[in-house]
């Protein structure tokens, strides 16, 4: 398969011209090229949407929508926690361009084979002329990204030089801005030739008021073919009842506001649509147009808009705002038309904004999404949140460059990682991400992203303690969120029983075990079908009560935040959390079968690989159980000493286990070379991850797990069998291989999968120890097969040698971000330092 990659086919992507250039660090795609050979999924029951993803656009928590590599809109992760993909071929641009002797018109996408909201009818919008692909002879334009800026470049079709850059105010420390329900695009025209050219840019949009709501009451749970649970999702896709468009002139602003019916208090997918462009361009360009058509219809042929506009740039100039009965959808249109001289250029902002102000849970259960704060709940400001694009987008843009400078200069770094820095973030916004409105009880909101749209549940405790490096660098208060919430479930209690999935897949039956106990620190917050944050333990895969991990992930995130949050430490917040992470220990200790200090595991997966049985003491779990016994020694000591609670009985506590951990660990699982999998079950297996917790350790400045020589020979055994050994090293790294390479099990689940966040935190874990080539050797892999083999945007958990992946848009990926601490040693990105600001009233135009 051809790499395409980064700044692969360059003599293609520039299309033969030397005049526009992606911008750096950013994932390049000749636009509408379809791909070879993209990976596809493992296991049919997973998600697998094809390979023509591009960038989202939209604030944390707030919805998102997503562009295509094809130009096609195609990505409406709008409902919180819930995915929906398909193109709607009538949300999209378009451009006409006359040069006084030829017209030519296209929709600024490649021709689409159906409208997903309508997959029975015939192919959509006939009287359109679409964009042509590029191919491997011919460049047509180009797509690229750097999240949360993407550009689209178009070329050798139209004489007019054209292109956008979309983005959204996505903007570390920004508790308000990066929470925005919005999208820019700044379109920039030139005129190349030496003749005048009339152009006409077009925008049109659907109304999809009502749609992004679950139809589906029940929302009953069943088993995939994998064990994993997952529940009924039916929005409400081609809803139009009540509907109706109308236009917007307000200061600053011309556009067409979407509405839809709206209860009192709002629902769920109800709100507005806003789309909109500068009113100032009417007086800055003498003979400039705006143009308005309030609504068109987008079942049809299309030919009532396109007729117009590929004739002389003009659409209807109507203001038809009746409302729509079902079955009758509506569209609304902006064109901007106007005249460029020889050698002139313009620059014109476009903003899409949306106000869905509420994501439903359970009967009964509702949250108002972060924005609200800024902008009210009553799902009615589209147009105030277009305004303040409008006013305010060339500042925003600046603010991301600024933010993003000190990553693009690091030159030590390859370009595909520092891409991959940028383009991982993707999964704050689109991961379906929630974000609540301000309480005084959580003055930023609480804040969720999902593990995955195949495990869809909240923050997975496990999978974050490499995954949230992220927000922890970028948006350290809402990483403090989520460990407060867990910090408030670790107490609580379920006595439902439910089946363990697991068990289903083994022929073993129905094997049932209680939600929550007491004082197990939970796998998950809670899914979005249920009550996220307040109902925990979502999963039902693995007893999550038994799990070996989950209660060391806990108090080594909340040390971590503490010590290495770029806005400071915070007390209160260690103080907040002290009592939970006390009991998870204490909790954990209770698996300790033969009191030898360190907890056991059981034989069922019971720690983050769940499909992978480890019996007795395991270097996994023991590793993180040491590591975490000297945070929470570190904890108690300050909280002792700055804030004068006494937590000398937990101290002594931990020291004795502490003491007891350390003189058995190597005792138990040292073989001479490197840790043995497990105590107990003479699994002759050399596992990736190993040491996790010798590598948080250093990390956070405690004592190591095991001294330097025995990490190194363990790391030289890791790279050697599970690196080297496995397919020349161009996957990545195994998680589990014999000594020589060989699988021990060549049916085996999670051994032979190349996992991309263990592999980031595993290169981390190099880099700390001074392994750069390796650090380096194994990211660069990982980053290869993910943006070269169609998954960008859509990052899995795994991939395989047979190229197939499992569950995408996964959480664990942005531990790619943990490489750029070890490397750069926490250098801080402009803006996270911030602290936040209190919550702001409605409509507020304070900073």
């Amino acid at each position: 398969m051809a790499r395409l990659g980064i700044p692969a086919l360059t003599s293609l992507l520039s299309g033969g011209r030397r005049g526009w250039q992606a911008p750096a660090a950013s994932w390049q795609r000749p636009l509408g090229m379809g791909w070879e050979q993209p990976y596809t999924v493992r296991y049919a029951s997973n998600l697998d949407d094809g390979p023509n993803h591009g960038m989202p656009l939209g604030g944390l928590g707030a919805g998102c929508i997503g562009r295509a590599p094809d130009g096609s809109f195609n990505l409406w992760h709008l409902d919180g926690g819930e995915h929906w993909f398909g193109t709607l071929p009538d949300c999209q641009f378009a451009l006409f361009e006359s040069d006084g002797q030829q017209a030519q018109a296209h929709a600024l996408a490649v021709q689409p084979e159906r409208d997903a909201s309508r997959p029975e009818a015939g192919p959509p919008l006939e009287a359109w002329s679409w964009y042509p692909a590029s191919s491997a002879e011919r460049s047509t334009g180009t797509y690229s990204a750097r999240y949360p800026l993407s550009a689209s470049h178009y070329t050798g079709v139209f004489n007019a030089e054209l292109s956008c850059e979309a983005f959204s105010p996505v903007l570390p420390g920004d508790y308000r801005r990066s929470s925005y329900p919005l999208a820019v695009f700044v379109w920039t025209l030139r005129n190349p030739t030496r003749k005048p050219l009339e152009l006409s840019l077009l925008l049109s949009w659907r109304n999809t008021c009502g749609w992004f709501t679950n139809t589906d009451p029940t929302a009953a749970v069943t088993f995939r073919d994998d064990g994993s649970p997952e529940h009924s999702y039916v929005p409400a896709i081609g809803r139009s009842a009540g509907q109706r468009n109308r236009w917007l002139d307000e200061p600053g602003l011309k556009g067409v506001l979407l509405e839809g019916e709206r209860s009192a208090p709002v629902a769920e997918g109800q709100g507005q649509w806003c789309i909109a462009t500068d009113a100032g361009l009417e007086e800055r360009h003498p003979g400039l147009q705006i143009l308005r058509c309030s609504r068109w219809d987008p079942a049809g042929s299309g030919a009532e808009l396109w007729q117009p506009f590929s004739r002389d740039g003009s659409i209807p100039d109507s203001n038809n705002d009746r409302h729509s009965q079902e079955h009758d959808p509506a569209s609304a249109a902006l064109a901007v038309r106007l005249r460029l001289e020889p050698g002139q250029a313009i620059e014109i902002p476009i903003v899409i904004s949306w106000d869905l102000p509420v994501t439903a849970f359970a009967t009964g259960s509702r949250a108002l999404r972060r924005y609200t704060d800024v902008f009210g709940a009553g799902g009615d400001n589209a147009a105030a949140i277009a305004a303040e694009a409008l006013r305010d987008w060339r500042d925003w843009h600046g603010r991301i460059v600024a933010w993003q400078q000190p990553v693009l200069e690091r030159t030590d770094l390859p370009e595909p990682i520092r891409m991959a820095l940028f383009n991982e973030l993707y999964d704050l916004a689109s991961g379906g991400t929630l974000w609540t409105a301000a309480s005084q009880e959580d003055p930023v909101g609480r804040f969720g992203v999902l593990e995955c749209f195949d495990y869809a549940w909240y923050e997975s405790l496990d999978v974050r303690l490499y995954g949230s490096f992220a927000l922890l660098q970028l948006w350290p208060e809402l990483d403090r969120s989520v460990l407060r919430s867990f910090a408030r479930a670790i107490p609580a209690a379920d006595a439902t029983l439910r089946p363990i999935g697991w068990y289903f897949t083994q022929g073993r039956g129905r094997v049932e075990a209680p939600r929550k106990l007491a004082g197990a620190t939970p796998h998950d917050l809670g899914a979005p079908n249920e009550r996220p944050w307040d109902a925990s333990n979502y999963t039902a895969y693995q007893d999550c009560n038994l799990w070996k991990d989950l209660a060391s992930d806990f108090v080594l995130q909340v040390w971590r935040s503490v010590c290495r949050a770029p806005d400071g430490e915070d007390l209160r917040f260690l103080a907040d959390c002290w009592p939970a992470a006390v009991q998870a220990l204490r909790y954990l200790k209770t698996f300790d079968a033969n009191d030898d200090g360190l907890p056991d595991n059981g034989g069922a997966p019971d720690q983050t690989f769940d499909d992978w049985p480890l019996q007795g003491v395991s270097a996994y779990c023991g590793a993180l159980w040491i590591a975490a016994l000297e945070a929470a020694l570190a904890m108690g000591q300050r909280l002792q000493l700055e804030l004068g609670l006494d937590t000398s009985s937990e101290q002594r506590q931990f020291s004795h286990w502490l003491e007891q951990s350390r003189a058995n660990f190597d005792r138990l699982l040292w073989n001479g070379e490197y840790y043995a999998i497990d105590a107990d079950s003479d699994t002759p297996v050399v596992m990736a991850d190993q040491l996790c917790g010798d590598f948080y350790a250093r990390l956070l400045g405690l004592p190591p797990v095991v001294d330097d020589t025995r990490a190194r020979s363990a790391l030289n055994a890791i790279r050697e069998a599970c690196f080297e050994r496995f397919e020349g090293g161009r996957l990545g790294v195994a998680n589990g291989l014999r000594r020589d390479g060989t699988p021990l099990d060549p049916n085996g689940t999670h051994p032979l999968e190349v996992w991309t966040g263990i592999n980031f935190g595993l290169a981390a874990y190099y880099r700390l120890m001074g392994d750069t080539s390796t650090a380096l050797a194994i990211t660069g892999a990982v980053v290869e097969q993910v943006y070269s083999g169609g998954l960008q945007f859509r990052t899995p958990e795994a991939i395989t040698a047979a190229h197939t992946f499992r569950a995408c848009h996964y959480l664990r990926a942005m531990a790619i971000w943990a490489l750029w601490a070890t490397h750069t040693n926490w250098q801080v990105i402009p803006g996270a330092e911030r602290q936040p600001c209190a919550a702001q009233p409605a409509l507020s135009a304070d900073p």
